[in-house]
């Protein structure tokens, strides 16, 4: 028996400990939209949460749960880049755990994994780009109602929901998707490899399905979930450590002084603050209501 043997009995339990270890960060919400109690997923919020867990030198692998409708296409992609920056740096596996919807964005995010396990009622896919608005050109001239518009520039009011649709607006919004599109697709292509089963035009075309059928078409490696999963890896005795994300709700925008924080710092009062929030909750209870969630 070593001497050091008696004097880790003396260390707390997770010191001294030699079972494998596995750092979980869950992911969940939409990406880049916020509500007061839930905030939405960006590469600001994540980023420390992200670096703490790869950072566990004892971790053998590093486990991501993910409850995502989509949202913001930059922030999916940054928040996918910095997570596989950080698995080549430290060398560290990846596994994604789909939960309830991994779609859009949320996938572009499962991406990241180096496994991507979903359960058999998962919704899974949607790799696509939608961009939504309304029409009130109509409503306007009926309340009689001039707006008036001044701008430096000829598309600074480009799809202006109080001006009437122009072709060349469409035009050049769908021209924007398609890029971003391909980016998905170049993504989807990249992570998967040789894994895809279906056709470009079925992978591709903003469908999503279940996670039976996902395991089908090659965008996840199989069913399950992280216990199961992680058991089977790593042995019965591998240690789930949750990564706290840190992000605040309704409570820490209710704080004393929360107001006068936003307002110093060049944000919007408390109180126009939570009329952004109820549009970004309707605008997110829309994304969920896509998958019937």
């Amino acid at each position: 028996m070593s001497l050091i043997d008696p004097l880790r009995n003396l260390l707390p339990a997770r010191f001294r400990e030699r079972h494998p270890l596995v750092p979980v960060l869950r992911l969940t919400g939409p990406i880049g939209m916020a509500t007061p109690l839930r905030p939405g997923l960006s590469i600001a919020a994540l980023a420390a949460p992200l670096e703490r867990a790869f950072k566990i030198k004892r971790a053998a692998a590093v486990a991501i749960i993910i409850n995502s409708p989509g949202g913001s296409p930059a922030q999916s992609r940054l928040i996918y880049r910095r997570i596989r920056d950080l698995a080549d740096k430290h060398g560290k596996p990846v596994f994604v755990f789909v939960e309830d919807v991994a779609a859009s964005g949320g996938y572009m995010l499962a991406l990241a994994g180096d496994e991507i396990v979903a359960d058999p009622t998962s919704i899974v896919g949607s790799i696509g780009v939608v961009a939504a608005t309304f029409g009130f050109d109509k409503a306007i001239d009926k309340l009689g109602i001039d707006r008036r518009v001044y701008t430096a520039g000829t598309r600074k009011v480009t799809l202006d929901p109080f001006q009437e649709e122009k072709p060349e607006d469409v035009r050049r919004v769908k021209a924007l998707q398609k890029e971003i599109h391909t980016v998905f697709i170049d993504m989807v292509k990249a992570r998967r490899g040789e894994a895809l089963k279906g056709s470009d035009r079925l992978l591709y075309s903003g469908e999503f399905w279940t996670g039976g059928k996902a395991l089908e078409l090659g965008l996840v490696d199989r069913l399950g979930e992280i216990n199961g999963v992680m058991k089977e890896r790593y042995g019965e005795k591998v240690r789930l450590v949750a990564i706290p994300t840190g992000r605040g709700g309704l409570l820490r925008r209710l704080r004393p002084g929360a107001s006068a924080d936003r307002i110093a710092n060049g944000l919007p009062g408390l109180g126009a603050g939570l009329a952004d929030d109820l549009i970004s909750a309707v605008e997110t209870r829309s994304l969920w209501s896509r998958f019937g969630l």
